[in-house]
């Protein structure tokens, strides 16, 4: 089965101004994704933009692929405007994936904003046995949380101004869980998506605490396979493409 395939806009869902619910349904048998790898979507019919735009893949639903997505430049406006029956060129599913955890392990799922949409499909596959931190910068930033709550017993939300769930940023939420915590025998292993300065803090309080976890990083991408080197970061094993080798590290192996 190729990568490369097309298509058709089931629907594309304002959550709110910034942020939409695209639904896909491919017009062709096609890989099935796993949690953490991302697509290449095509946003435009002509030269400008010319390149496809990654996102991370959410979930599968019966009718096929989501993709949550805030409006941020040229390619995600014009994306707003798809509409339903529209076929587009897709790539995917690109990347690697998050690791498993080991056994005895209990997975800590941490989410920045629109980073939810990586997690989601991770906290899938955990069947109630994870713990997930939430947090954006006010409640119009939190997304699917009534489906969240079905996937979990242990749902912590908070808002940097407050609208909802606890006062204080993701990061504040994990410290305060982890000093908690601090007394159990009880082993995470951490996993993260969301903005780079978050991720930066959860890697060093994860390295404080000798945790082990992963972050998925998001980097300008132009190609997605690797052959274009622009999205490449610095790992202790040198530079690393996001879009090959990752867009799922390991905490400790990235130079932040």
């Amino acid at each position: 089965m190729s990568r490369y395939f097309k298509a058709k806009i089931i629907n594309n869902l304002p959550l709110n101004s910034k942020n939409h619910l695209l639904s896909i349904e491919p017009l062709e048998q096609v890989i099935n994704p796993e949690p953490g790898q991302f697509y290449m979507i095509e946003v435009g019919n002509s030269y400008d933009p010319l390149l496809k735009r990654p996102f991370s893949y959410f979930r599968k639903t019966e009718e096929g692929i989501q993709f949550l997505y805030t409006i941020k430049g040229k390619g995600t406006s014009l994306m707003k405007d798809f509409k339903q029956g529209r076929i587009i060129n897709i790539n995917g599913p690109l990347g690697t994936g998050y690791p498993k955890p080991e056994k005895g392990y209990t997975p800590l799922l941490v989410a920045g904003g629109i980073g939810i949409a990586s997690i989601f499909s991770l906290t899938e596959t955990f069947a109630k046995k994870a713990l997930i931190l939430y947090g954006a910068r006010n409640k119009d930033e939190i997304f699917v949380l009534n489906e969240l709550k079905a996937l979990t017993d242990e749902l912590i939300i908070s808002t940097d101004d407050g609208s909802l769930g606890e006062k204080g940023t993701v990061i504040d939420v994990l410290n305060d869980f982890l000093t908690r915590q601090s007394s159990l025998a009880t082993r995470h292993l951490l996993y993260a998506c969301g903005p780079k300065p978050m991720l930066e803090a959860i890697s060093k309080i994860a390295t404080d605490n000798g945790i082990k976890g992963y972050v998925s990083l998001e980097e300008n991408m132009a190609c997605g396979f690797g052959a274009c080197l622009g999205c490449a970061v610095k790992t202790i094993n040198g530079y690393k493409r996001v879009c090959k080798e990752g867009p799922v590290f390991s905490m400790e192996e990235i130079i932040w």
